[in-house]
This record gives C-alpha cells, sequence and structure tokens, in this order.
C-alpha cells in the first residue's frame, strides 16, 4: 500500500486461528518481559548472512494458510521476474522454475508446492518483531456536503525533489523531497500543522472530503483505505505521496508522556487506546497528532483491493510488509510467534516507512471491524523464516 508508516498498535504507534506447529526442536517463542534489541536496520540480508533452516514440512503448515499464500506468490511472479532484488539474495532467474510452476499448480496440493520449491533460512539471528495493519473505511464523500469538511489531498505539484546542490542528498543518495520558495530557495514542505491550518486550501488539490479528522490521521498512517458515503457509496483512495518529513509515532509520545499504561488516566497503546485519548482530549490530541510533521497524499484507487509496493493487491491474512533490503518482495515468509493468529505462511509484497531492518514485519489483515482490532492490537515476537528457491542457498554460502 505504499505506507508512510503502519504503526497502529501497542509499539508501532510508539480470522486466521491457529496457523503453525513449529518445527520439531525449534525454539518455542515466548513473550518477553523486556524489550527486544532493536533490529539491524542497515546493510543487506546478503552482507548480514542467512544461515539454512528446516525443511519446510517440518512446519505443518495448514492446507487454508498454504493455498492463501500460494495465491499470493502467484500473483507476485510478474514482478519477482522482472525487478532488481534489493536485498542480494536471490537474482530473477531464480524465481522462474517456482514462478512457472505456481502457474498451474492445483490450490489443493499448495502445502506440497512450497516443500518442492523452497529451502528456508534465517536471516541474521532470525528474531523477528511483527506488527499489523489494515485498510480502514471511514466516512467520506467525493464531493463536499455538510458534516465533509475534512479535506483528503491529492499530491501538490510544488511538491518536488531538490535540484542537485539545492539541499544535501538522503542517506540512500536520494536528492530530498520539499519546495522552493518565493525566492527560488529550496526548503522543506509544509508540515502537518501547517497542512491542517490551510496552507494547501482553495489549490483545488481535493480529491475528496472526510467527516473526522481524527479517522483520516489514521487513514493517513495506513496509507490507503476507503471512503464511506450516507448512501452506501465505497470511495477507495491509495497512497500517492509524502511531503517528505519525518515519521513520528505518537504512541512513542503518549509513552514518553506516561499517558500509555494501566493506571488511572493512562491509555492503552493500541490504536483504540490512542484514539480514545485523542477524542477525550482534543486540544491535546490534536497537538499530539501535529507532532507527526510527515504529511500523506492520496489518488483515487479502482480495484476490488488495496495495492502494495510489489504493485500487486495485498491479501489479508496473507500479505505482509517487509523491508526489501533484507526480504526479497514477491517472497514468501514463515513466521512463528507469540501470536498465534500471526503465525504461518505469508507473502511479502508491500513496504512501510517504519518496518525497517532485518526480520521486521507488517502484517496486513484486510478491512472492516475484524480487521481494525486485529492489526490495532498486533504486537509478536518470534522468530522468522525466509523462504528461497531451491539453490539459493548453495550460492550464497559457498565461498
Amino acid at each position: 500500500m505504499r505506507r508512510l508508516a503502519v504503526l497502529v498498535l501497542a509499539v508501532a504507534l510508539s480470522g486466521c486461528g491457529v496457523r503453525l506447529i513449529p518445527p520439531a526442536g525449534a525454539p518455542q517463542p515466548v513473550p518477553s518481559p523486556v524489550p527486544t534489541p532493536a533490529p539491524t536496520t542497515s546493510g543487506t540480508a546478503a552482507l548480514l548472512g542467512v544461515a539454512t533452516g528446516p525443511a519446510i514440512g517440518e512446519f505443518k503448515l495448514s492446507d487454508a494458510d498454504a493455498s492463501g499464500a500460494l495465491v499470493a506468490f502467484r500473483t507476485s511472479c510478474p514482478k519477482l521476474l522482472a525487478r532488481t532484488d534489493s536485498s542480494g539474495l536471490t537474482r530473477q532467474a531464480d524465481w522462474k522454475g517456482p514462478c512457472d510452476a505456481a502457474a498451474t499448480w492445483p490450490a489443493a496440493q499448495a502445502k506440497a508446492f512450497f516443500s518442492s520449491w523452497f529451502e528456508t533460512v534465517k536471516v541474521g539471528d532470525g528474531k523477528a518483531f511483527v506488527t499489523g495493519y489494515y485498510e480502514p473505511e471511514i466516512a467520506g464523500v467525493k464531493t463536499r456536503q455538510p458534516g465533509f469538511d475534512v479535506p483528503v489531498y491529492g499530491v501538490p505539484p510544488d511538491l518536488v525533489r531538490a535540484k542537485v546542490g539545492d539541499a544535501p542528498a538522503n542517506d540512500n543518495g536520494t536528492q530530498p523531497l520539499g519546495r522552493y520558495d518565493e525566492s527560488g530557495v529550496f526548503v522543506p514542505y509544509y508540515d502537518r500543522a501547517a497542512i491542517d491550518a490551510g496552507a494547501l486550501a482553495g489549490k483545488g488539490l481535493e480529491i475528496a472530503w472526510a467527516a473526522d479528522p481524527v479517522e483520516l490521521f489514521f487513514l493517513q498512517v495506513q496509507g490507503s483505505g476507503r471512503l464511506k458515503a450516507p448512501d452506501g457509496t465505497v470511495l477507495r483512495i491509495g497512497y500517492a505521496g509524502q511531503n517528505g518529513l519525518g515519521y513520528t509515532g505518537i504512541g512513542s509520545v503518549m509513552r514518553q508522556q506516561g499517558l500509555i499504561g494501566s493506571g488511572p488516566g493512562q491509555y492503552s497503546g493500541s490504536m483504540q487506546g490512542i484514539m480514545q485519548y485523542i477524542r477525550d482530549n482534543p486540544e491535546a490530541g490534536k497537538a499530539l497528532m501535529e507532532q507527526n510533521q510527515s504529511y500523506v497524499f492520496f489518488k483515487l484507487a479502482g480495484g476490488d483491493g488495496p495495492y502494495g509496493a510489489l504493485g500487486v493487491p495485498v491479501r489479508g491474512g496473507d500479505s505482509v510488509a517487509a523491508d526489501p533490503s533484507f526480504v526479497p518482495l514477491g517472497a514468501p515468509v514463515i513466521l512463528v510467534l507469540d501470536r498465534t493468529e500471526a503465525n504461518g505462511l505469508w507473502v511479502a509484497q508491500d513496504t512501510g516507512g517504519a518496518i525497517k531492518g532485518a526480520n521486521r514485519f507488517d502484517s496486513f489483515w484486510g478491512a472492516g471491524e475484524a480487521a481494525r482490532t486485529t492489526a490495532g492490537g498486533m504486537s509478536a515476537r518470534g522468530e522468522a523464516w525466509l523462504l528461497l528457491p531451491k539453490g539459493t542457498v548453495k550460492r550464497l554460502t559457498t565461498p
């Protein structure tokens, strides 16, 4: 969905049942009373190193889990065969065999497909942290009407990348986003507070109108969603761009201020708890949201489902966001976690501004209230096993 960030849970803003039985002898993930060390966030998977994991058959995948992942993998294949893997683990040719087989492989034998064509590896220490996201649905309309006064903006034409020499390059070598002021000087783009105050008003950038600024804020965090009009009409909007300013997780700010916890006057660190704080404290809540200077712009989107960064639709219960420096986008991943609903076989089809580092994933749960509840409270730890085409590991580990 090309989300700016997906932190909509206890730590992040800081339907599947049991899907997987860990392999015999594998470490059993348990909740940790202390924070897990920060994941490696620089380099690539190839530089960090991989180690061979258990045979896929040892994971006892369910038929439903494997068949859903097979569908997701099949839709990823055109991209896998055409894009360069920035993790350094695979080559386009590695995926030809699995993708050719997936095109006609029967869903009833999906487990056999993954066992036949893939081997597992762990990247680095394999210790995973998994959050959740969903496709929100909020009240909104395409044409402004009473009760729908919160603008949903498209990408402003003056949001551009700096010309070389006008501003220092980003760490990844790209030029920063911003705007040129009246004097022709490159400056940062308007932040959330300025945009909320009307910096873009009257410029014809409104593509739709929402009813609630709080709901729109959380839809921006997700990066795409649906607007539902009073007559039941649904309008899907997707990520189109971002103002180039850094993301601040407001849950982390609340935690630093002692607002999150189980004591009197404290709130849950879940998305629902954070939203409740904002509603209970309108002025302080508005100021809290504006500490997140990042602002997401949208475009009208068609189709039956949101598209991930890979350019294919993401599927609830089957798709995860990952850092492409450590996971080839389109690759399957087995997660063994302390949250059973997130255990199992997933396919990396998306990215997120907050999803950085080895073994850091964001699980997609679809749309609706059940998806919102699951994603809003998802914070799981355990192990991740990346599935690579057979033969890849030998090439990676042979001097």
